[in-house]
């Protein structure tokens, strides 16, 4: 026995190195949700003349249109001229006017990363010396807004149409067959199609909007429209309407001429087809969500997006199962009730699907965060977190499924269940005879009614015929109204409740069937809100990504302060939180020419990705303890988003100074950070 299996698992081991070796050796400089990486001139710069043209660099390669790239001058008029053009690589540019003079100019972009989502931002540079300047870009948040509201909605959705129609239909053809005849299944199924069919027509018709302008105006622009068909999204999204056409026609085959084979054989050959056809549809749809976000761009994508496939396809068999399960044991009729059978066979599916999953995720975690750190830094890695944390509470439900599916399986509830329903169907066949008792005795007392009135017409000789007649139409009528279809529909009502309360107490009469349903309405309950969480987890800027940036950013801001130290300028940057909503970011003090005397400052306020903007207020101080001087406060005044300044900063004698920067970022929120510089 040790001489077969200890070759085997060798060989497993050294598989598993050599697919680890492969991963890690490939490991590069990941990209993915497209960051501003550098800039020429840079951010916060003041340059001796007016450049020919503005460069920007992302972190991948972005999509542009004419408006994506705008340059302001301080009076808020475009100076940019001709389209973006890409210069290199990852760096685009815009030549600018000639002849512009000195003050403060703002850059504006908007662009589409490569995994298809919008990037947008701002900063400033000045020509001369800074200034005021009126233009206003606001903290442009691309993808944001109704429409992105919208978009973000109709992702939601579609991940839920392909979970339900996947995970249902295979639910039916690997571990219940009897389901596809079953009314409630067929609804869940077909509703699932539905919901995702709508869903990416109403993406693609926001797609324009929500990567543009994001104004509810521009969702049914045909010229928007046209321009999405052009990109890889809107081929994903077109592509995914094909296949949902293929799908549409496997479901006619699964709910019609499969429901009706008998013959073993023939109905064998069917489900093997069926199950080809069907893994062939459903990894097609899963790919035109793998080859347009994030999966296709960046870190090792000829793996990831296999990867991600998968991954969709085991959270579709797992969920959208789970979804399946819940409506069969809650919708199924009393003549066609979900079996033990079919409940273990999906429990063995699930816990093959939760396998995938754990395995592919750990590689989606590592592709998309890159470090430890990223877990607790990161939107993306507390996203993440809340994730993990759902699915870890899901499969914990799951196992309490489990064991209710193992005693459902048992003798003894086998028996008590065989026991329940015939006491069930004693009382309702003893039901049906009282029914039909009480039906017997209304007809009696309907024919009574007619012969005490026909007595009457006949006491009643004197009275004229047409007066008889009028009386003998009467009690006819009489006679015909209680045996009215009114009356039949109503006993049918009745016959139809006591037949829904049979089955209610059928279904409820095994306690582990009954712990069952109410274990699975847990799980999907959860799952509710775990979709919710990989939706906004599939918008939000990887951990890889943003720490890049802010990398790159900080590079750029270090390289920025010795080049400015080298002729006298002091540049230092400072990490603030206030602690509140929106409370992160970065505060950069420039103070040039860093001497004695009077000296020109610029405080810069930044997101962690880089982006610039807007607080309530900031303050800084300037405090030299070894001669017990300060602080001495400076009022910087607003400049344009994100950038104050102030001129005629006096700094009364040289020393090693603490600079001291208040930041606000609402009425109760605010925190102060400090650095010491040699100035002067």
């Amino acid at each position: 026995m040790k001489r077969t299996i200890t070759p085997r698992l060798r060989t497993l081991v050294l598989l598993f190195l050599a697919v680890t070796g492969a991963l890690l050796a490939g490991a590069g400089p990941a990209s993915a949700h497209a960051a501003l990486t550098g800039s020429d001139p840079s951010q916060g710069v003041v340059v001796p003349k007016a450049p020919d043209q503005v460069s920007l660099t992302f972190s991948e390669n972005v999509s542009m249109n004419d408006n994506s790239l705008r340059v302001l001058d301080p009076q808020g008029k475009r100076v940019d001229k001709g389209k973006p053009t890409n210069l290199s690589g990852t760096t685009y540019g815009v030549q600018l006017k000639s002849g512009l003079g000195k003050g403060t100019y703002t850059v504006a972009y908007q662009v589409v990363s490569a995994d298809s989502h919008p990037v947008a931002g701002a900063y400033t540079f000045s020509v001369g010396a800074p200034s005021r300047t009126v233009a206003s870009v606001g903290d442009q948040d691309a993808g944001g807004g109704v429409v992105g509201w919208l978009y973000g909605f109709g992702r939601y959705m579609s991940y839920a149409g392909y979970i339900v129609l996947v995970g249902g239909a295979a639910f039916v053809l690997a571990c219940w067959q009897r389901g596809s005849g079953v009314r409630a299944m067929q609804r869940l199924v077909v509703g699932g199609w539905l919901t995702l069919t709508a869903a990416t027509l109403w993406l693609l018709l926001l797609r324009g909007s929500y990567t543009t302008s994001g104004s509810v105006g521009d969702i049914f622009d045909l010229n928007l429209l046209g321009q999405v068909l052009q990109t890889k999204p809107g081929a994903a999204l077109v592509s995914r309407l094909l296949l949902l056409a293929a799908a549409a026609l496997f479901i006619a085959v699964l709910f019609g001429a499969y429901d009706k084979r008998e013959e073993e054989e023939e109905k064998r050959d069917l489900t093997f087809g069926l199950a080809i056809g069907g893994t062939v549809v459903a990894a097609g749809l899963a790919a035109s969500w793998a080859m347009a976000e994030h999966a296709s761009t960046g870190l090792q994508p000829g793996i990831a997006m296999p990867v991600d496939v998968l991954h969709l396809l085991a959270v579709a068999t797992w969920l959208g199962g789970l979804t399946a399960l819940l409506v069969a044991l809650y919708r199924a009729p009393a003549d066609t009730p979900v079996d033990a059978a079919a409940v273990h066979r999906f429990s063995r599916v699930a816990f093959g699907s939760v396998l995938a999953l754990v395995a592919t995720g750990i590689y989606q975690s590592w592709r998309q965060l890159g470090s430890w750190s990223a877990f607790t830094d990161t939107t993306y890695g507390q996203l993440l977190l809340v994730k993990i944390a759902l699915v870890a509470l899901l499969v914990g439900i799951a196992s309490i499924s489990r064991r209710w599916t193992g005693r459902l399986a048992g003798p003894t509830v086998t028996e008590a269940v065989a026991e329940a329903a015939t006491e069930a169907a004693t009382e309702a066949a003893t039901e049906e005879e009282e029914t039909a008792e009480v039906e017997e005795r209304e007809k009696e007392k309907v024919k009574a009614s007619a012969a005490t009135k026909e007595a009457a017409v006949k006491s009643g000789a004197k009275v004229s015929g047409k007066v008889s007649g009028k009386s003998g139409s009467a009690g006819r009528s009489s006679s015909a109204d209680d045996d009215s279809p009114e009356r039949a529909a109503q006993l049918a009502r009745q016959q139809a409740a006591v037949d829904s309360a049979r089955q209610k107490r059928v279904r409820d009469a095994d306690p582990s069937r009954f712990g069952l349903r109410r274990s699975v309405l847990a799980e999907a309950g959860v799952a509710v809100v775990l979709l919710a969480v990989t939706t906004v987890l599939t918008q939000t800027e990887p951990g890889r990504t943003e720490q890049e940036a802010k990398a790159a950013t900080a590079a750029s801001s270090s390289s920025s302060s010795a080049s400015d130290s080298s002729g006298g300028a002091l540049t230092l940057d400072m990490s603030f939180d206030t602690g509140g909503t929106d409370g992160k970011g970065v505060v950069r003090v420039d103070l040039d020419p860093a001497t004695v005397g009077s000296n020109e400052m610029h405080v810069y306020v930044q997101r962690p990705n880089g982006r610039a903007f807007d607080i309530p207020e900031v303050k800084v101080a300037f405090t030299l303890a070894a001669k017990n001087l300060g602080p001495l406060p400076v009022a910087p005044d607003h400049v344009t988003t994100g950038h104050w300044a102030a001129n005629g900063v006096q700094i009364p004698m040289a020393g090693d100074w603490k600079v001291s920067v208040t930041v606000r970022t609402s009425d109760i929120d605010q925190v102060t950070v400090s650095k010491n510089a040699q100035i002067g």
